[in-house]
């Protein structure tokens, strides 16, 4: 690296940026703050050298990506860091903007930073659009639970055999009339606010559809096949899809698995080895598609139609990935249920070698792509 290379570290908040620059032999010098708009960045950067010569970072938070985008189209390097695995003095109790931007520009030349994964903007889009629709699946979920617990509440209960949520269900609610007019207008609006909140997803469900019909075709090729596991239909498909990224930063499964937050912690010392719950620290988005997903191998190893129709179309290698993901974490699941290990840590065990066959699968497809292109 050329020894004129200046490290610039910025403390990005919604208005301001403060920005510190670390040159020569560990000599940091704060340059003040700056407010954040693009033309205030692009005057300063301008002024602090060529665009070859600077090494810019800043930590990941809710500003997202846009800055990373603009210097890259500047021709400046910069790199999103990682704000959880940044270095940190533990005695250290004063905590500013400033000493915020010396300490990234200083760990940066020092090369004690560990950046993300930043997706370009239309890959941020269609996560944006997946995860949009995660909360509005989960806003359908409050909805009903409030609704559920109402009914309680009121003593209603439908005659037996009639299960919640059902058709039948359904009419027996909307006709149902409680004594005060108080309680029929709350019920309204709480069977207004369940439909409400379904027809959300409903659209969500349509708006992906048409995002992935229009996606890069490398993206497509990798939500087609990923499809192939049991439990991952397209909605989880897209979601492991995005989330992930891409497939090849992770060099070994124990990587993709560490990402996801579902490996066990570990505090270990000389002789003493001690493992505790899973980290919870990686993509709290992928934990949850895959836990979902890996409670679908508790049945026995078999293929639907749209799993047979589907494989038809994929390589071999990917079918077979897929065949053995199924035997093995059936095999996995009653080995670890008849322990009499609960069922929630033998779901999120079964959820942890889940992600080694995705990403293989999401591996094995990108390096297909790639050869096709590169023939």
């Amino acid at each position: 690296m050329a020894k004129n290379t200046r490290f610039v570290g910025l403390d990005v908040h919604a208005e301001t940026i403060a920005v510190a620059v670390a040159e020569g032999r560990g000599q940091v010098r704060s340059l003040g703050t700056i407010p954040n708009r693009p033309e205030a960045v692009r005057r300063l950067l301008g002024k602090l050298g060529k665009a070859s010569d600077l090494r810019v970072c800043y930590e990941a938070g809710p500003t997202g990506y846009p800055l990373y985008w603009q210097l890259t189209a500047m021709g400046i390097a910069c790199e999103v860091i990682a704000p959880s695995l940044a270095p940190a003095k533990p005695g250290d109790r004063i905590k500013t903007d400033r000493r915020d931007a010396e300490r990234l520009a200083s760990s940066y030349q020092a090369g004690t930073l560990t950046p993300v994964w930043v997706p370009d903007a239309k890959h941020e889009a269609l996560r944006d659009l997946v995860r949009a629709r995660e909360a509005a699946k989960q806003d359908t979920k409050r909805a009903k639970h409030r609704l559920g617990k109402y009914l309680l509440r009121n003593g209603q209960r439908p005659g037996s055999g009639c299960r919640a949520w059902t058709a039948v269900w359904w009419q027996w609610v909307r006709k149902l009339e409680l004594p005060h007019t108080e309680q029929n207008t709350t019920l309204l609006e709480l069977i207004l606010e369940v439909d409400h909140q379904s027809q959300r997803v409903v659209r969500f469900d349509g708006a992906i559809d048409r995002a992935v019909a229009a996606a890069p075709e490398h993206l497509r090729a990798i939500v087609a096949a990923l499809q192939a596991l049991r439990g991952v239909a397209q909605e989880t498909a897209v979601t492991l899809a995005v989330e992930f990224g891409s497939f090849a930063r992770f060099e070994r499964a124990t990587k993709a698995m560490g990402y996801t937050g579902l490996v066990a912690s570990e505090y270990s010392s000389g002789t003493k080895k001690r493992q505790g719950a899973i980290t919870k620290t990686g993509n709290s988005h992928l934990r949850r598609a895959l836990v979902e997903a890996a409670w679908h191998y508790r049945h026995r190893p078999r293929l639907n139609q749209r799993q047979k129709q589907l494989q038809r179309e994929l390589p071999p290698t990917v079918a077979e990935i897929a065949w053995t993901a199924q035997e093995r974490l059936h095999r996995r699941f009653w080995a670890l249920t008849n322990k009499s290990k609960p069922s929630p840590k033998v779901i999120t065990a079964l959820a942890r070698e889940l992600v080694g066959f995705v990403w293989a699968i999401g591996k094995e497809t990108e390096q297909a792509f790639a050869e096709r292109r590169a023939a």
